[in-house]
């Protein structure tokens, strides 16, 4: 082959790995096992685009290597392809999102095959195929029969509760369960019908049904996760979000908070990620205390007077500096109130808004004063009644103590609606901020005064316990979890209902399969999708969960499948996944960092507990990769008109910015005539120019279809080969960073796989004849820091390095001339994880038999890397002038010897002796004068 074919090459290699099934994996106990895992796609109408497959390339060049490092590489793929967008396209089509599905993962399979990736797709998972949620369905039946054990510190088998039960009552049981339970003695519990006794258990059940706030998108027709809304609008679409109180199945989550908690010291992740995951949980400590109301003359029911408003802070130390108690919108006090017509508004407004935007409007300070009041529990003092926007039911009890000299919420909040503040611990000045440091001394607090702010904090848990009015308590900001969806598009739950009682179906039973509706809508009575199917009900005629499972629940046990996809038994073997274990290296957006993660772990923990799995981590090491951002290109239109001004003369008219087809854009100069045929719209629209052309303008923004900035590797891989686009999307700068995509630089690394195709042809196309002599020692240094340097950034995950050290390394063998055959075999090997179809290719021609992919990646022998010399920076008083080098060994009265008497450093001496000479050693030398 005269010149280098990309598209000959890989084609070739693509159809030959898969009829040769050369990346099937089998366990093998002979060799040490490395599980790669990617975060599965959810197979979009879109398909892929350039910044898709970025942790992909990094996982594939990973798993390659690993098993080139003689390791036995699980590196599977699937699709998370249960998701809103397939289940909008049936409301407005009418298509089966089974059938939209299928379609796309067809496209994903063809586009991620194309870049030549190493999975074992007869691994392949598919979360909305019901092989694989029958074992979803499964596990959420284990949850619901289990429950937590406090003292064991671990989930446990329903059936061990009710044995507990027959002998003892539940007068000694500690668990993670509802609040209102009553304490029964065993012949209580003996007398208990059955149905009385289910319901019993229904409380302490890991997963239960409650009514709970949620966050209910009307247009979707769906509840959302924390997650899934941004200011007040769902993620998906940016349709509006109430809140409202639906009957909800939830997990008990929180039962596992603190070994969340405490198992992140198991995992090499970032310490950002592991901040990420201890912020969501929000263990805090400190004490829960009752407030009371003043009596007050518009109260006409007297109990709420004697009924107590719980509050919880971390800073008792600071209870003397208390001013006004604010509570969240949702408390059910201010139902219990008569409130004027203003605060009832301000009330459901707030209630409204998603808990998530509450939180982080730092500046938009919300808040109205109810006209009531509560008294001081220590000081007596009337403290005012606030609704306050950044005030949590979700967190705490709701309600907490305002204490504007020492906490920055509250100080913010204070000043705007000019509520006192006092200080109680010296060291700051509160008329300018909030002192909110733990150090000083307590001041105007009584029994207080004088003791640090640790001390202070122990004396008054002491004292508000000694009162009776209050407790030490740990407090999470992590909710149970949500676990109901009013979607058509999920897992069913595998529950019905028997005289308004949930109940599992038998795991015989499984899969329950989703029925087919005419209608992907909410049914007229408000009910979920699947109220509109034909008979969803039991054998027995009991009608089936209406609400689907939400979109983490198959995602948060695949991993696992993957190691055993085709049993139909089990969802995983025990010996298949005690051979596999967890995940060592999981990459992935940092999109993730909450709900997936912290759902994935929790499912592990409780597989664990019940005996099914022998690993407490899903993922051991886990890498966000950065974003590959697009730069999108913008026209300008004036105002009320069709004519667009060019971007220099914007400023003189009224304009708005329109995103534009980038493909119509080269150097930032608009192809007038590709502007005009895109839209009916722009057919006859008019240009002020600037010396005869259009400018656009142009931002760095995430990479999206609707701002017209995407760019589909199809095209990439055409004009220039995967093996291209993989180098290139390493080269663009370090994995973890987010960097805008440009085309600018891909020449350059297509020229450098020409080059490394000319080590092996000459000019006329022919084999060069390598040989198997000695090799010059300059060829032999290039390729030993090459291995060395490769093995080095690959075990640190640089690979934008990597892509440099190839590009040195082959310009030292081609201006050496290099046709040493045991050298260009080790070149090969090292580059293969990167471009492997046309490291394969030469491979053959190397060595005529077997494939690259199972080689053995080389070792390096130190004694070719040994410097002769060193170059040195010389500085003279700090200021570099040029470079010396000085044979390797010297010490450093010997360089300071022939430093002395070179003579470019006595010209720049001029006849001075210097104060002293700083030698670093092969780093620089400079000459203090």
């Amino acid at each position: 082959m005269k010149s280098y074919n990309h598209n000959k090459i890989e084609s070739k290699w693509q159809e030959l790995w898969e009829e040769q099934a050369i990346y099937k994996v089998f366990e093998d106990k002979d060799k040490p096992k490395y599980y790669v895992l990617d975060m599965f796609p959810y197979p979009s109408g879109s398909g892929l685009h350039v910044g898709h497959p970025l942790g992909y390339v990094a996982a594939d060049i990973f798993s390659r290597y690993k098993k080139l490092k003689g390791f036995n590489v699980l590196h599977p793929m699937g699709y998370d392809s249960f998701g809103l967008p397939a289940e909008q396209y049936a409301i407005q089509t009418g298509a089966h999102p089974a059938d939209t599905t299928a379609n796309n993962i067809k496209r994903y399979k063809e586009q991620l095959d194309k870049l030549g990736f190493n999975y074992d797709w007869s691994r392949k998972v598919v979360t909305s195929d019901p092989s694989y949620y029958k074992w979803t369905q499964w596990i959420f039946i284990q949850i619901f029969n289990s429950w937590y054990d406090k003292v064991a510190d671990r989930a446990r088998p329903i059936e061990e509760l009710i044995k507990i039960f027959e002998k003892e009552g539940n007068k000694n049981i500690k668990a993670y369960a509802d609040e209102d339970i009553e304490i029964i003695d065993s012949k209580t519990w003996i007398e208990m019908g059955p149905e009385e006794q289910y319901k019993f258990l229904l409380k302490y059940r890991l997963a239960y049904l409650s009514d709970i706030k949620v966050n209910w998108c009307p247009e979707l027709g769906t509840v959302l996760a924390n997650e899934e809304v941004k200011d007040g609008l769902s993620e998906r679409g940016g349709y509006p979000v109430i809140r409202k109180n639906m009957n909800q199945w939830s997990l008990r989550i929180t039962a596992f908070a603190d070994r969340l908690l405490e198992d992140l010291k198991l995992l090499d992740w970032s310490d950002s990620l592991k901040e990420i995951q201890k912020n969501w949980i929000g263990r805090s400590k400190g004490v829960e205390f009752d407030l009371y109301l003043e009596n007050n003359n518009s109260i006409k029911n007297k109990e709420i007077i004697s009924n107590p408003i719980r509050v919880f802070t971390t800073r008792p130390d600071t209870i003397y500096g208390v001013t006004f108690l604010a509570i969240a919108p949702e408390h059910p006090l201010l139902g219990e109130l008569k409130l004027s017509d203003k605060v009832v508004n301000y009330i459901q407004e707030s209630k409204n808004r998603s808990e998530i935007n509450r939180s982080k409007e730092i500046d938009n300070i919300r808040g109205i004063y109810t006209g009531y009041n509560v008294i001081h529990p220590l000081t007596k003092e009337i403290l005012p009644i606030w609704v306050a926007d950044y005030v949590l039911w979700g967190y705490g009890t709701g309600a907490v103590i305002g204490v504007p000299g020492h906490d920055i919420r509250d100080y913010d909040f204070a000043k705007y609606f000019d509520i006192p503040i006092k200080e109680v611990v010296e060291g700051g000045d509160i008329a300018k901020e909030a002192f909110m440091t733990k150090e000083g001394k307590i001041i105007n607090s009584d029994f207080l005064n004088g003791l640090s702010v640790n001390e202070a904090i122990y004396k008054a848990i002491e004292k508000i316990e000694s009162l009776g009015i209050g407790k030490s308590k740990i407090n999470y900001r992590l909710r149970d979890a949500i676990f109901s969806r009013q979607r058509y598009w999920g897992e069913p739950f595998p529950v019905y209902y028997k005289n308004n009682i949930s109940y599992v179906l038998d795991e015989k039973e499984l899969p329950l399969e989703l029925p087919k509706v005419d209608n992907y809508k909410p049914t007229p009575q408000g009910d979920p999708p699947l109220g509109n199917a034909k008979n969803w009900k039991t054998k027995d005629d009991y009608p089936l969960e209406l609400n689907t499972m939400p979109g983490w629940a198959g995602s948060s046990w695949y991993f696992l499948r993957y190691m055993d996809n085709m049993n139909s038994e089990e969802f995983v073997s025990k010996e298949k996944q005690e051979y596999w274990k967890n995940v060592d290296l999981y990459i992935g957006g940092a999109e993730h960092a909450t709900g997936h993660l912290l759902y994935s772990r929790f499912w592990t923990k409780f597989l664990y507990d019940i005996g099914y799995i022998d690993i407490k981590e899903p993922f051991k090491k886990l890498i966000n990769q950065g974003m590959i951002q697009g730069i999108s290109q913008f026209v300008f239109r004036i105002k009320g008109t069709n004519t667009f001004v060019s971007y220099n003369l914007r400023k003189e008219y009224q304009t708005s910015k329109l995103h534009v087809e980038i493909s119509f854009v080269k150097n930032n100069i608009l192809d007038i005539d590709k502007f005009r045929n895109w839209r009916s719209e722009f057919k006859d629209s008019k240009f002020i120019l600037e010396y005869g052309k259009y400018v656009c303008g142009s931002e760095i923004e995430k990479m999206s279809k609707s701002k017209y900035n995407t760019v589909t590797p199809d095209d990439v891989i055409d004009k220039y080969g995967a093996d291209t686009l993989r180098l290139y999307s390493m080269f663009l700068g370090p994995l973890e960073h987010s960097k805008p995509w440009s085309m600018d630089g891909i020449e350059g690394v297509y020229r450098f796989l020409s080059k490394v195709w000319k080590l092996f042809f000459d000019e006329d196309g022919n084999k060069v004849h390598y040989t198997d002599k000695e090799t010059n020692p300059l060829a032999l240094k290039a390729i030993n820091k090459l291995i060395k340097k490769i093995q080095e950034d690959i075990e640190r995950y640089s690979f934008n390095t990597c892509v440099s050290s190839f590009m040195i390394c082959i310009n030292e063998l081609i201006t050496l001339k290099c046709k040493d055959k045991d050298i260009l075999e080790k070149f090969l090997i090292c580059l293969a994880p990167f471009a492997p179809h046309i490291c394969e290719e030469l491979w053959s021609i190397l060595k005529e038999e077997g494939s690259i992919i199972n080689a053995v990646f080389p070792t390096y022998d130190n004694k070719y890397l040994m410097e002769d010399s060193y170059e040195y920076p010389i500085a003279v008083n700090g200021k570099t002038k040029f470079k010396l080098s000085f044979q390797a060994g010297l010490n450093k009265e010997q360089i300071e010897d022939r430093l002395l008497k070179n003579d470019r450093v006595i010209k720049q001496l001029k006849d001075q002796k210097p104060k002293k000479i700083i030698i670093i050693d092969k780093r620089m030398i400079n000459i203090v004068m």
